[in-house]
């Protein structure tokens, strides 16, 4: 394949060379390895706090750097959020019960590229309404996924995720996006879970960027704390997020985040067992 000349389109969109992916697959594959490690600690009885230290002690024995320590104050290698937490749920003293379901995210930087993924986790045992919540979430980023090749747009991508919730009786978040990033954390576009068929700007090879629904048990309303991070939702229904790091191909796309343990969906546990 030619290589690229990196430009920026006219929405602002950065157009990487062909050999860029290299360097996001190595970030990539470190932040989903990191999630593939830390699955075996989400049980009833752990704080979230313990599971972000030991997040951050992987990502300084893997010689990379935590893009979260230190961006806008924030000082913890990971966002952790628990039911009715939308996203950018604090590490804390909160214990995990039975039942809860969480998603942890993490972005890492390896040779000035950044990895950014996360998915979800059950401690102890799972309700059947949050299994349902976290199997339709997971199933609508995969079909946002699907959407993305060369001439297709971003609201292709919006509209694959929407319709599919919202045909299962669930919403989705419209006041958190995906963004686009390679060497550095956040970028044009803003990628949005909802939207009509054939808007906004056009997919291109070369473009890397996050998909990552948020879904909502209830209404798609949220509210940040007080705390100027965490999002919950306003009705205190249950949420559940995927995300992964993608780059659009000449054909379609290539993921950058995959588990390398196939732990990516928390349903890896039933098959294990």
């Amino acid at each position: 394949m030619d290589e690229f000349k990196g430009r920026l389109t006219k929405d602002g969109i950065r157009i990487h060379n062909a050999g860029d992916s290299a360097g996001m697959f190595r970030a990539g594959a470190l932040a989903a390895r990191i999630l593939d490690d830390v699955a075996d600690m989400i049980a009833p009885g752990v704080t979230t706090e313990a599971i972000d230290a030991a997040i951050q002690r992987m990502v300084e024995a893997a010689g990379a750097t935590s893009a979260t320590i230190g961006y806008r104050g924030y000082q913890h290698a990971s966002c952790i959020s628990v039911n009715h937490v939308v996203c950018h749920g604090i590490p804390g003293a909160k214990v995990l019960k039975d039942g809860d379901i969480l998603n942890i995210d993490v972005t890492v930087i390896v040779d000035g590229w950044f990895g950014d993924t996360s998915r979800m986790y059950v401690a102890g045992n799972v309700s059947r309404r949050s299994e349902r919540l976290i199997q339709v979430t997971h199933d609508a980023l995969m079909k946002g996924i699907e959407a993305v090749r060369p001439g297709k747009t971003f609201g292709d991508i919006g509209h694959a995720i929407q319709t599919y919730v919202e045909a299962q009786r669930m919403s989705v978040v419209r006041d958190f996006c995906g963004h686009g990033l390679g060497q550095v954390f956040h970028a044009p576009p803003n990628v949005l879970h909802y939207g009509r068929p054939g808007t906004a700007a056009v997919l291109e090879e070369g473009m890397f960027f996050t998909i990552e629904p948020m879904v909502n048990l209830g209404r798609p309303e949220t509210k940040v704390l007080a705390d100027d991070w965490t999002a919950v939702t306003r009705d205190k229904s249950l949420s559940a997020q995927f995300e992964h790091s993608i780059g659009v191909t000449a054909d379609g796309c290539e993921i950058f985040t995959l588990s390398p343990g196939g732990r990516f969906h928390p349903t890896w546990r039933k098959s294990a067992s």
